[in-house]
């Protein structure tokens, strides 16, 4: 793996993080949003990230790997978003302007908790990778001055 390759899957890390921090923003913002039917309300998002392998960019270097017959990781792709199927909650606010005929509201089955846990994993992952950028940048450049002494 070449100094280059870092930056490559640092950048692959950082947008996998943006995307995670975007669909917890997006969670937190609609946990208190209400609707009258099932259909109708929001659903907590959760992207799918996996591993891009090194062996699907280079298929000479296959069986490099550390233990492993695929090869050290490239990098993160994004999968993909999917909706949660935990259970919605169903309060009775009768008086509550989107209630249905028989006085229920249903709110997303997001839990504010647990999505403060993932902005805040995902924010450090995130700072991480510019970490890691920030790092490979130095020696590259502490590289490049080896040959002027």
């Amino acid at each position: 793996m070449s100094l280059g390759n870092i930056f490559d899957i640092a950048g692959s890390g950082m947008t996998a993080q943006s995307l995670r921090l975007n669909t917890t923003a997006s969670n937190i913002a609609n946990a208190e949003t209400a609707s009258s039917s099932v259909e109708g309300t929001y659903r907590a998002r959760k992207p799918v990230f996996a591993t891009i392998q090194q062996s699907m960019l280079n298929p000479q270097q296959q069986g490099m790997g550390f233990g492993s017959d695929e090869g050290p990781g490239a990098g993160v792709r994004v999968e993909g978003v999917v909706e949660s199927d935990a259970e919605l909650q169903m309060r009775y606010e009768p008086n509550h302007p989107a209630a249905n005929e028989d006085g229920y509201v249903f709110y997303p089955n997001v839990n504010v908790v647990e999505e403060m846990a993932d902005m805040m994993s995902s924010s450090r992952s995130f700072q991480m990778n510019v970490d890691i950028m920030n790092t490979a940048k130095s020696m590259m450049q502490r590289i490049l001055t080896l040959g002027q002494q």
